[in-house]
């Protein structure tokens, strides 16, 4: 029976992991169906280009699964300094849009730098690490470049300023130092000192708007029409739906507009509204099967560089879904985050499926690696 599938189904198909698409599918149209409702029931503007996107990330991300691990390696550095000299341009010549310097205008599209800092920023610690004596992992020298290559492009990327975005790069950067064994009393002296300095950082460091944010989700009521209106609306939203929620195109808070930014930050508390707490049980599955399929691609992997770059994308993608998902439930600030597969937004999409991409490459390189323990560099 096994050899009669192999000769219907052709092998690029079936090698795929459609244990991790099939779902990926699911969702990216359930968010479509959340988009169309919070257009008052139309394709256009939000889902047909969400779609859209998609498969035309998807078709991306399939490229990205066939590279092979010695182009990836070759092409890692020269990315990286790429991207960083883009998020200088934006600092030079970026176009501004409601306050915020973040995107350059290209001509045939428009493109935020700092969305591709997130994966790339991944790969090239990923790929420093791998090729790193295992004896200099522990010595304060194997901190110092990674250093580097973290903080030029988060302070490239608060002065556009995006808080959200930094702590991304940040988030994804870190895990890797993690994983790659750096000694863990570095991340908790770190830790207590970040928290020493938080008042520093939150009067001297923070924007107006910014600290509202801070303020607000501790107590969003206090300001409930102004600076916690965002949270206020959300919850009623999410509450609202009960378990079974109010019915597809029948939430009252997108539709009468109550819900700010129903297609994007907010899209979670539009699904939870019309399709309630089994809505949100659903996307929850499905981010918690991509998640694990990811944890198990790096665990599976058979040399450093391959673990780590699994490892490190995973995170990524768990970023957005955490930290929008705490939003939206008055859990953390306002910081302009997208819910992945579901919110209307390119750069979010593009930068979601280059980590599916990227998971996707390191799961083939598994196939065709020899079975054997987790090793170093290897020719």
């Amino acid at each position: 029976m096994q050899t009669a599938r192999r000769s219907v189904i052709p092998y690029p198909i079936a090698r795929q992991p459609w244990g991790m698409l099939i779902p990926l599918f699911m969702l990216v149209l359930f968010g479509a169906a959340v988009l169309y409702s919070a257009a008052g029931g139309s394709m256009t503007p939000y889902a047909s280009s969400h779609l859209v996107r998609f498969s035309v990330f998807l078709v991306m991300a399939s490229i990205i699964a066939s590279l092979p691990r010695e182009l990836v390696r070759f092409l890692t550095y020269p990315a990286y300094i790429v991207v960083l000299l883009l998020l200088l341009a934006v600092e030079i010549m970026g176009r501004v849009d409601g306050g915020s310097q973040r995107w350059l205008d290209l001509g045939f599209m428009v493109l935020q730098p700092s969305e591709l800092m997130k994966p790339v920023i991944v790969v090239t610690l990923a790929h420093y690490f791998s090729s790193l004596p295992v004896g200099m992992i522990t010595s304060w020298r194997a901190l110092l470049v990674p250093g580097a290559m973290i903080g030029m492009p988060v302070g490239l990327v608060l002065l556009q300023p995006d808080l959200g975005t930094s702590l991304a790069i940040v988030f994804g950067g870190g895990v890797v130092l993690l994983l790659a064994g750096l000694p863990l009393r570095w991340f908790i002296g770190a830790g207590v000192a970040a928290a020493a300095a938080a008042p520093l950082i939150f009067y001297f460091g923070l924007q107006d708007y910014q600290q509202r944010r801070i303020l607000t989700m501790f107590d969003p009521e206090a300001d409930a029409l102004g600076a916690g209106y965002h949270i206020a609306q959300s919850k009623i939203a999410i509450g609202s739906g009960g378990i079974f929620g109010k019915g597809f195109n029948n939430g009252s808070q997108s539709h009468l507009q109550y819900l700010p930014e129903p297609h994007t930050d907010f899209v979670f508390a539009t699904m939870a509204e019309e399709w309630g707490l089994i809505g949100g049980l659903f996307v929850l599955a499905v981010f918690s099967i991509i998640l694990r399929w990811g944890l198990g691609v790096a665990r599976t992997s058979k040399d450093r560089f391959s673990s780590l770059l699994a490892a490190g994308m995973a995170a990524t993608v768990f970023f957005y879904i955490a930290v929008n998902l705490l939003m939206v439930m008055g859990m953390a600030p306002v910081v302009g985050i997208p819910l992945p597969f579901m919110s209307h937004g390119g750069s979010s999409m593009l930068t979601n499926m280059i980590c599916i991409g990227a998971l996707m490459m390191v799961n083939q390189w598994n196939r065709k690696a020899p079975r054997g323990g987790l090793s170093g560099e290897i020719s």
